[in-house]
């Protein structure tokens, strides 16, 4: 049985769990906002080379619109308390995620092909902040699956009744902004390479 304290205590962590994820998400937010800002602005540059994206970023971006789908899924039927479809959309989601960073270095990979390099002699400043910008993405999907791998864990240890999924829900958000900030990073790399 919970004393009072622990009571104050779990409540007072619930209302400012999604506030901090919203600050949090504002500030990757504008750092992604300055990145495409310099790229922007280094656009300007005699050496700018243009290039087309490669295409196993269109891969990716189909496989993180779907995780996002599937992330959705997986938190109606955890509020309806479908255990082993809330898993199996969960493990989905991971899956797909997975699929998406993959997809991303393979992209990589397809940049090499073209002649484009992060570093060295033969790199080119159009590329090489393309991939910084990338790259970082990548970070913020790799920090979001490891949130989603303690929501898979939580999940199949049954720590999730179905009044009471805060934890997947701010994961879910999390997923969803980060599915929303590759989706803006992809278009404006379209229109801007």
């Amino acid at each position: 049985m919970e004393n009072s304290l622990d009571l104050e205590l779990k409540t007072a962590r619930r209302k400012g769990a999604k506030p901090m994820m919203w600050v949090a998400m504002v500030s990757m937010t504008m750092m992604f906002a300055g990145l495409t800002s310099a790229y922007v602005i280094s656009s300007n540059r005699e050496d700018w080379v243009s290039f087309d994206l490669p295409v196993a970023f269109g891969f990716s971006t189909l496989s993180i619109v779907l995780s996002s789908i599937t992330f959705f899924i997986a938190k109606l039927t955890a509020k309806k308390g479908n255990k082993t479809m809330t898993t199996v959309m969960l493990l989905l989601t991971l899956a797909l995620g997975l699929g998406f960073v993959y997809g991303q270095f393979q992209g990589f990979h397809e940049f090499q092909d073209m002649g484009l390099y992060f570093t060295g002699p033969e790199s080119k400043v159009s590329s090489s902040m393309l991939m910084v910008i990338v790259f970082a993405h990548v970070l913020h999907v790799v920090a979001g699956l490891i949130s989603l791998l303690v929501v898979c864990y939580k999940q199949i240890a049954g720590l999730y009744p179905k009044d009471d999924v805060l934890g997947l829900e701010l994961g879910e958000i999390f997923w969803h902004f980060l599915d929303l900030l590759w989706i803006g990073l992809f278009c404006f790399f379209y229109f801007n390479t």
